[in-house]
């Protein structure tokens, strides 16, 4: 930091300034933000953020402290989405140049008031400055290219440079010679396609004649078969009449064998097993043997009774007994 300057006073009596020697101070590119700024003590009254320059009348200074008004943001949102759509439209609006056709391709074409000379080689150059701190930025001013070349005019008479009667000849040979020739190669292969179409043709009714002859045999065949299948079919039949009746033949003198001795037969079964039993004896086994085996049971229950009640008792008096001679002992 600069400490006061020491003031000199020459013997002449002129007023001179003079100052210790000290670093330059480095300093960013761009302008820091109030918050991160350093504060630092001006030796130089320009160079002091608190003197202002210039007019003083247009300025609007806001303090750092004052809250953006949210009206104002809105409206300035509202105009900037405006300008955004506006733009949009006049772009999609705006017509467009055409595809190039197939073969050709566009290129940029200079349609400014100045010519400038085209070059491959784009000359830049490097320049630094040093301005001020927080001066604002002028306006840029509007660029015009510097006029570069020279503008050349060349009159060109009629006939030096193209003869249409000596230059159309070769094309139209040209022209005339791949018209006939490609006639030729229309009308051979149009000969061609009708041979070919002949050939196709006959080879079709040829093979159309076969697959009728194929079906015909085919057809016969099939009838061959169903013709066996049919005589077959009546064979079986015939034959399998033949085993039933020769199957009912023999079951039926069977039958009447067997059924000879049947009936003597039945009868002395049945009689074997009772079924021609004796009314006195069917009744005494159906009546009286159930009920003489229920009276049985009821008196050989009640006696059963009688012989448990009598044990009960026995035992009471016994055990009476007992813890009477137990007493007497004690």
């Amino acid at each position: 930091m600069a400490s006061a300057p020491p003031n000199h006073r020459e013997h002449s009596g002129t007023y001179t300034f003079s100052s210790r020697p000290r670093a330059v101070e480095t300093r960013s590119k761009y302008k820091e933000a109030p918050d991160e700024q350093t504060h630092s003590n001006y030796g130089n009254i320009m160079y002091d953020r608190r003197i202002i320059r210039g007019n003083t009348y247009a300025q609007h200074i806001i303090p750092t402290t004052a809250q953006p008004d949210p009206a104002e943001i809105q409206r300035q949102q509202e105009i900037r989405r405006k300008s955004i759509a506006l733009k949009r439209a006049q772009e999609q609006c705006r017509a467009k140049t055409p595809e190039a056709v197939q073969g050709r391709k566009h290129i940029d074409v200079q349609t400014d008031l100045y010519l400038e000379e085209l070059s491959n080689v784009i000359v830049a150059t490097e320049i630094e400055c040093q301005t001020d701190a927080f001066l604002d930025r002028p306006a840029s001013p509007l660029f015009i290219p510097a006029k570069s070349g020279e503008d050349v005019a060349t009159q060109i008479e009629e006939g030096e440079l193209f003869d249409f009667d000596r230059e159309v000849q070769p094309v139209v040979e040209v022209l005339v010679g791949k018209t006939i020739e490609q006639s030729l190669l229309e009308v051979m292969e149009e000969e061609e396609l009708a041979c070919l179409k002949a050939q196709q043709r006959a080879f079709h009714e040829l093979r159309n004649i076969h697959l009728a002859e194929v079906q015909h045999l085919q057809e016969k065949e099939r009838r061959h078969s169903e013709e066996k299948e049919r005589r077959i079919a009546q064979q079986k039949e015939v034959l399998r009449k033949e085993r039933e009746t020769a199957e009912k033949i023999a079951a039926r003198a069977y039958t009447k064998q067997y059924l000879a001795d049947l009936l003597p037969a039945a009868f002395t079964s049945l009689r074997t097993h009772g079924f021609f039993n004796d009314p006195v004896e069917t009744d005494i086994e159906t009546n009286f043997l159930p009920w003489l085996m229920d009276e049985v049971n009821s008196n050989l229950e009640r006696r059963y009774a009688a012989r448990q009640l009598l044990d009960n008792i026995i035992h009471d008096v016994a055990q009476k007994r007992l813890e009477q001679f137990k007493e007497l002992e004690t």
